[in-house]
This record gives C-alpha cells, sequence and structure tokens, in this order.
C-alpha cells in the first residue's frame, strides 16, 4: 500500500546535506510509488507537493531574534520565553494543516529535531508527532553536542525536550557511529546507521559539450587543470588547506574553483579566503550560481547547467574537511571518478578509512609527502585510473541506493507491517538523474590572485 509521506525541516533548498539527503530518500520512495510532500520555511521543489511556511526557516527574523537572546547565554527572559512559544503555537497550526491536507500517513523530520537552529519549529514538531501518534523517522544529521556554538545556550530545557524527542512512535536514524553511540549515551535511544549515499548502480551520465561550455563560461582555458572544492564557503570545509594545496603544486595552469554559495555562517570567511589566496599568489575562482538539488524533480529542464557539468571535467577534487557528519563531497568525487584529498576528520577516520579507499590524506595539515602525493596522482593517468576505479567499486558496495533502499524498506515494515512491499530498485527517467540546475544567464565568477585583487567578468 503507497502511503503520503511529509518531510520537514527548515530548508529543503539548495545542496546542503540535509536538502541532498531529503532528496535521494524521497527518490527511493517514489520509485516505490509513495507520494512525497515537502513542509519547510525555503523549498524548491514542485508548488503542489509543498508547503511553504516562512517562519520555519531557520533565517526568519523572529527565529533569528530568539537565537541571538539564546545562545552564548545562560539565562532567558519571559518574554523570549513567550516569543518562543508564539512561534512555536504558529508553526504547529500550520504542522497540522500540512497533515490533514496532504493526508500525511509518515513523518520524516530532516534535522528538525536534531540541530537547534530553531527551537520553536522543534518543539512543535515534537508536540505535532506527540498528538497525531503519526509514525515518524528522525533522520539526524548534526546533534548539538557537536557544535561548539551550543555549548551555552538558555533553552537546555527545550533542547532536552525536542532535540531529539523520544517518543515510541519514533524511529532514529544517523549517519555515522559516532553519533549512534551518542544518542544511546546522552539519550538511552536506540537509531540505525543509514550513511549518505548515491546511485551507484547507475553511472552518471555526462555531457562533455555543457561541461566545457561551463568551464569557458568561468574563465578557463583548454590547458588549464581545474582543482575543484565542491563545497559550501563555511570554515569547517578547511578550505585554506586547498589554497595552500594549489600553492605548493607550483603550476600556474592550477586553478582552484569553489563551485558552492556562502552566506549561512557569514561572509567573513569568504571575504578572508580571497585575501589568502591573493597572499598566496593561487589563482582562485568563486562560481557565484543559486544550485538547487539533483533529485528533487521540480521541473528543471536541460537548458541549464548542473553541478553534474562541473565534476566531470574537474582534474582533482580538495575535501580538507575539519568536520563532517558523513560528507556527501567524498562519495561525489568517488562517483565521478575523481582523485581526492582528504582531511582525516573524525568520521571518515572511524566509518569511511577501514574500507579501503584509495586517497591523498592529510591529518590536519598538509605535508610534504602528501603534497608529493598529489603531484604523483595529477601526473600519471595510470594511477588516476587505478584509484579511481577500485574507488568506484568499493564505493558501490557501502554507499549505493540499495543500502537506503533496504534500510528504508525495513523501517517502513516496523510500522506498517505487511501494508509495505519492498522498495523496488527502478532506474529514474534519464532527463532527471543526477542534475543540479544553474540558471545558465547568472552565471558568474570571481577572480583572485596576486595580480588582481577582485576582477568580475
Amino acid at each position: 500500500m503507497h502511503k503520503n509521506i511529509g518531510f520537514v525541516s527548515t530548508r529543503f533548498a539548495g545542496t546542503d546535506g540535509v536538502s541532498l539527503e531529503s532528496s535521494k530518500w524521497a527518490d527511493i520512495l517514489q520509485q516505490s510509488g509513495h507520494r512525497c510532500f515537502w513542509f519547510a520555511g525555503a523549498l524548491d521543489h514542485l508548488p503542489d507537493d509543498s508547503f511553504h511556511v516562512p517562519e520555519a526557516h531557520f533565517k526568519h527574523e523572529r527565529n533569528q531574534w530568539i537565537n541571538e537572546r539564546v545562545f552564548g547565554q545562560k539565562g532567558r527572559k519571559q518574554p523570549i520565553t513567550e516569543a518562543i512559544h508564539d512561534l512555536r503555537s504558529h508553526l504547529k497550526l500550520k504542522l497540522h494543516e500540512f497533515i490533514k491536507q496532504f493526508e500525511i500517513d509518515l513523518l520524516i523530520a530532516e534535522n528538525a529535531l536534531t540541530i537547534p537552529l530553531h527551537v520553536p519549529l522543534g518543539l512543535a514538531l515534537t508536540e505535532t508527532i506527540a498528538e497525531t501518534q503519526l509514525p515518524t523517522i528522525a533522520h539526524h544529521h548534526d546533534f548539538y553536542w557537536e557544535r561548539v556554538r551550543f555549548s551555552v545556550n538558555a533553552v537546555n530545557d527545550y533542547i532536552q525536550m525536542a532535540f531529539p524527542p523520544n517518543l515510541n512512535n519514533i524511529r532514529h536514524v544517523v549517519i555515522n557511529s559516532a553519533a549512534q553511540e551518542q544518542l544511546a549515551l546522552r539519550t538511552g535511544i536506540s537509531s540505525t546507521i543509514i550513511p549518505n549515499v548515491l546511485d551507484f548502480e547507475n553511472p552518471p551520465r555526462i555531457s562533455k559539450k555543457r561541461t566545457e561550455t561551463f568551464r569557458k563560461s568561468i574563465g578557463l582555458k583548454p590547458g588549464d587543470r581545474m582543482i575543484l572544492q565542491p563545497t559550501r564557503i563555511v570554515q569547517r570545509k578547511g578550505i585554506e588547506f586547498a589554497i595552500e594545496l594549489v600553492k605548493e603544486l607550483k603550476n600556474q595552469k592550477n586553478k582552484l574553483v569553489i563551485s558552492h554559495e556562502a552566506g549561512d555562517e557569514g561572509f567573513e570567511y569568504a571575504e578572508w579566503l580571497k585575501e589568502y589566496a591573493c597572499e598566496h599568489g593561487v589563482d582562485l575562482r568563486l562560481v557565484s550560481i543559486r544550485i538547487t538539488d539533483p533529485w528533487n524533480g521540480n521541473g528543471k529542464n536541460g537548458d541549464q547547467y548542473s553541478l553534474w557539468d562541473v565534476y566531470p571535467y574537474a582534474d582533482f577534487i580538495t575535501f580538507p574537511s575539519l568536520y563532517e557528519g558523513f560528507g556527501n563531497a567524498f562519495i561525489e568525487a568517488i562517483y565521478f571518478k575523481k582523485p581526492i584529498l582528504i582531511n582525516r576528520y573524525a568520521t571518515f577516520v572511524r566509518d569511511i578509512e577501514p574500507l579501503g579507499f584509495d586517497l591523498a590524506v592529510m591529518d590536519g595539515f598538509l605535508s610534504k609527502k602528501t603534497v608529493q602525493s598529489v603531484v604523483d596522482i595529477l601526473e600519471s593517468s595510470k594511477r588516476r585510473q587505478k584509484m579511481v576505479g577500485n574507488n568506484y567499486a568499493i564505493a558501490a558496495r557501502h554507499y549505493s541506493y540499495s543500502i537506503l533502499r533496504s534500510q528504508l524498506a525495513a523501517i517502513m515494515k516496523s510500522f506498517f507491517g505487511d501494508q509495505i512491499e519492498q522498495l523496488p530498485a527502478k532506474p529514474k527517467p534519464a532527463k532527471s538523474r543526477g542534475y543540479l540546475y544553474i540558471n545558465s544567464q547568472q552565471v558568474r565568477y570571481k577572480h583572485f590572485n596576486s595580480q588582481s585583487r577582485a576582477r568580475v567578468k
């Protein structure tokens, strides 16, 4: 029996990990005939399937006003408590409307019950789940205890209640083993590990023409080598190490391209990176494009570029993150058979490294040995072909859609029993597989090096 499934979060838009993984889950569920609907403060899904509530966005002015007064503070005033509950009450009404309008059978809370970026939404969602007794999957990406910024707060009572709640109609899913252990230790809640995945059963389709057009649009010449940093510009991504790597490679043909936007945590880090690249004589290209996620079926067409057009002609991927819940850029690089530099962040060391991937690795700093490893990879096509082939085979065994498909089927069967059939493996329509759409009329890049402080084409 097919179900109506409601995804709830602060944002389902762009290329953050929560948005991408949510769409992959929906992709698997829709292949089995289920219908998926979306509740959030920012949405780029089909309007007929969406329930847009601006106040649900973590950047909404009402929520930001609250956050400024409860994080970094040890106590809160009565007006702040009232503001939290006013917004909670409003959002709870909207959640009930969403459930009624789309006749929701199952809720999937995407990080909204995990990290307290939007306390009123977490409270509203917890109360709604308790009141309706709807079967719910709480998909956890980043817990509050994993972020220093939440360690001092004036809402610990609410955090204990809703981030996450311990209710008998919720099944909890985490993305790494450390999160599973800490969740059990701190709350007594058991959980299932489902790592981030990609469709390794169906290799990506590549358009050489579109990829070459994109390279030209950001000023790359045929002989240039594109070093791609495929992440958002936030400090924990360690992008300064990518700049240092390009400097140490000592080849003017190397161009560092950052494909995602800044802004989630302010613009100060992005401005510092520009200066840092200039000081090191590194040719840095910041691609100013709004990117939507590839699996949401939002009706975009093939006239636009895609991040899937950026990956294929990247010569090397940098992913020197200091912390990741999992690391989408890692499996994306493996999916497109690209060599990659990776920092040994905790989740990588514990859950990914033991699988035996062949990578250029750094451990908190960029050593001469690591730089030489990258040089060897870039200079030997035989070395590259062997490593990316082996990496793809390993990832196909551990991070494919089949893993997600079987785990979701088991969770849904625990809720609905024999009403739910095994989720089938169905190929997606050719027109929609793997595309992150970019408006071709809005492609801009900023070029920073030691000769030019800021040149815009």
